[in-house]
């Protein structure tokens, strides 16, 4: 079997997310659409594999660097040996960074070989990892939406829906305390404010927030590379900290584990090199410790990626939280999958079909796709 054909392909695809304005400022550019980087590798077995990279507003950077630097070196290529073919694009393309849109690109690239691997051999990809959980629990991860009432608003409407754990995006402790209220005492109230604060700043912070019970602090400090200043937060704020969606390379994960700087690690399947490098940080947490929590604010392969591995890979050791899978609580006018892949009663069923187990609706990429 040999690789053929690389497609990349941009959806933007509507949404609304229960408040006024429907726009959300991450990476320095309003939010109009849910946009998705979708990679299809097609093999001369006929036998398709579909991907996701991470995008966002980097998009155009990521989609330049599959089509023009990482789709020529795959052309030809065993797609069944992931390993050797990742490991070695990666030890080439060093020069050019450990991050960002060359890993982002081979991360979608990774992602849709397990889904050819998992075709080829008529099994589900965490079957291929060993098997494991039916079922997976999901928090509901919200957009920031700063006043209070919208924030204990559409928490309730999570709860409605049967989440029991849910993630906000705030940086301020009245719609936090908002959220705690309306969730009440026995609901996880997670808090990802997205690295804004000095090491100073983040433990004043702490201080503030520790009576609302979180779960979780995540990314509390600038820049997030400094491992140091997050470990001290996570020995003295009193909340347990979490980190990770900006790390890339099983190094760089290790790096925050010897420091002892997070109790939930949260590797992103679409940034950090896909399946492969995410079963990787799943086993070398597990040496630390330290509880796995994928970040998949996404819709599409990137989203099933993390389901997969963590149901074949997913354990607990903080306070008896298992792994979960983060659910974007977005509410698109379209899904990639359907019906399918969507949370019920804050759970999700883990795919059995081979491979990831859908594909993505062609109808929905013909309405979407952006060119």
């Amino acid at each position: 079997m040999k690789i053929e054909k690389i497609e990349t392909m941009v959806l933007r695809i509507p949404y609304t997310s229960g408040g006024p304005s429907d726009t959300q400022v991450w990476g320095g550019k309003a939010w109009q659409t849910a946009d998705v980087l979708l990679v299809k590798i097609s093999t001369d077995t006929g036998i398709t594999g579909w991907g996701e990279a991470f995008g966002y507003n980097v998009i155009p950077a990521t989609r330049v660097a599959i089509d023009q630097i990482l789709a020529p070196m795959c052309i030809g290529r065993d797609p069944l040996a992931i390993e050797t073919l990742t490991q070695e694009i990666q030890q080439k393309l060093h020069i050019f960074g450990r991050s960002g849109p060359i890993i982002f690109g081979l991360s979608g690239i990774d992602i849709a070989l397990w889904d050819i691997a998992g075709k080829a051999a008529k099994l589900s990809v965490h079957q291929l990892l060993g098997g494991g959980k039916p079922e997976i629990t999901c928090y509901a991860s919200l957009i920031r939406y700063t006043e209070p009432k919208l924030v204990a608003k559409n928490v309730e409407r999570a709860l409605g829906e049967g989440f029991r754990h849910v993630k906000l995006h705030e940086i301020e402790v009245a719609p936090t305390r908002a959220a705690r209220e309306a969730a009440g005492k026995d609901v996880d109230i997670m808090l990802d404010v997205n690295c804004p604060w000095t090491q100073r700043e983040a433990l004043d912070m702490a201080e503030k927030l520790r009576p609302l019970n979180l779960r979780w602090l995540e990314e509390p400090v600038w820049p997030p590379e400094d491992h140091t200043a997050l470990a001290h937060i996570r020995a003295h704020g009193g909340i347990p900290v979490a980190a990770g969606e900006n790390a890339t390379t099983v190094a760089q994960f290790k790096h925050l584990f010897d420091a002892g700087a997070v109790d939930f690690v949260q590797p992103s399947p679409a940034k950090m090199g896909g399946i492969s490098e995410l079963r990787k940080v799943f086993a070398l947490a597990t040496a630390y410790n330290v509880t796995v929590m994928p970040h998949s604010f996404y819709d599409g392969p990137a989203f099933l990626a993390g389901v997969h591995v963590n149901a074949a890979l997913g354990h607990g050791t903080i306070g008896g939280l298992g792994s979960m899978v983060e659910w974007r609580y977005f509410d698109l006018e379209a899904r990639l999958y359907g019906s399918e892949a969507i949370p019920r009663n804050g759970k999700i069923a883990v795919p059995q079909s081979p491979g990831l187990g859908f594909d993505p609706d062609p109808e929905v990429i013909r309405r979407y796709q952006a060119g």
